[in-house]
């Protein structure tokens, strides 16, 4: 069924919210979602954080080379990945998408073997850490390349429109994405085609260790949507119900033949850029320790304690449940071992050419 009126309006003086800071809901309609869901976004959120924490001890320990803390972005990710149809929907995420990876479905074990890069990682290691895929829940896998996954998640848009096939795709990226020409082009493109796509920036205010401000003179990123001739929403990105419910929206919208929308959700990350950032080089440890008193889970939690479906018996024996969890997906991956050498030549083409049987053929008779 195809709407004419929607709930939230775009291009907003100030960021989309419907849970203020002590946990109450502040919106103008009633929020009519069931505990066992509600529940599920606290716990999706945990995950994604606890996972975080297990990626720092990984580095420490020289057991993964790379990785992109998304502790902060909890809520704009697990809100994302909830307004999606999965498996049907497609997603191009970014490299600090991966508490969006949890709230999506991605077994745990999956995560860890693309972050060791060995034989439980179902791209064999071709990959760097941080950047994984999906192909039995149509995620498309991370590029490095900032903004380069835009044009292709336009151009799957598109052909989702000419096939007709009620799909829509979703790409996420940060705000450093948005001063590159893909970003433009790709964007662009859908809104001229009237796509079935929503663009959503993780804006946390850092492109590595450029500052918003050094990035754009726009007022917001959602105000770019003006020169594309699509709508800009404006969302509170530590807010997971804001998140889900807008992105719940734009993307129905999208769906129902409107065209493309661009999302931009305020977060903040507390870690460095990656592994090999030194944060404190361009802001300072009062910025970073005012944010954590704005923290994604701790709100939502307030949140679920007025609704009466939090208590302190329940948080410890979920937090408990996700630790073992993500302790033995660990073990279970690091027990699969390195990929086999050979397997390089595995997933070239369809059907193997001369060439490279002949190659494969030369390494396996040097590894004897």
């Amino acid at each position: 069924m195809i709407k004419d009126s929607w709930t939230f309006k775009p291009f907003t003086d100030r960021p989309i919210a419907l849970v203020d800071e002590q946990g109450s809901w502040v919106a103008d309609f009633p929020m009519e979602l069931p505990p066992d869901f509600l529940r599920g976004l606290y716990r999706d959120m945990l995950a994604a954080r606890l996972l975080d924490e297990k990626f720092v001890i990984l580095i420490r320990t020289g057991k993964t080379s790379f990785i992109a803390p998304h502790a902060g972005h909890e809520a704009a990710q697990v809100g994302i990945a909830q307004a999606l149809q999965r498996g049907h929907d497609w997603l191009f995420p970014y490299y600090r998408d991966m508490g969006l990876m949890v709230a999506m479905g991605v077994p745990f074990k999956e995560i860890f073997g693309q972050m060791l890069g060995n034989a439980a990682d179902p791209a064999k290691g071709r990959q760097m850490p941080s950047h994984p895929g999906s192909r039995a829940l149509n995620i498309f896998t991370v590029c490095s390349a900032i903004a380069s996954h835009i044009p292709p998640a336009a151009g799957a848009a598109i052909s989702m429109k000419l096939q007709g096939t009620g799909q829509v795709s979703v790409c996420t990226f940060g705000d450093g994405a948005t001063s590159e020409g893909d970003w433009y082009a790709g964007i662009n493109f859908a809104a001229v085609q009237g796509a079935p796509a929503v663009f959503a920036c993780l804006n946390n205010r850092y492109a590595i260790s450029v500052d918003l401000s050094h990035q754009t003179a726009a007022h917001t990123i959602a105000d770019k949507a003006h020169a594309f001739g699509i709508p800009g929403y404006h969302v509170d990105g530590m807010d997971v119900l804001a998140s889900y419910f807008v992105m719940q929206e734009v993307i129905e919208r999208a769906r129902s033949g409107h065209g493309p929308v661009l999302v931009e959700l305020e977060v903040y990350r507390y870690g460095p850029h990656s592994s090999a950032d030194d944060d404190l080089r361009y802001r300072s440890k009062e910025e970073v320790e005012a944010a954590k008193r704005r923290d994604p889970i701790e709100r939502f939690r307030r949140f679920l304690e007025k609704q009466g479906l939090w208590n302190l018996e329940w948080d410890e024996m979920l937090r408990a449940d996700l630790k073992a969890q993500i302790d033995r997906a660990l073990e279970e991956a690091e027990a699969m071992g390195e990929v086999p050498a050979l397997a390089m030549f595995d997933d070239v083409f369809a059907e193997p050419t001369w060439n490279l049987i002949e190659q494969r053929a030369l390494v396996q008779e040097e590894l004897r």
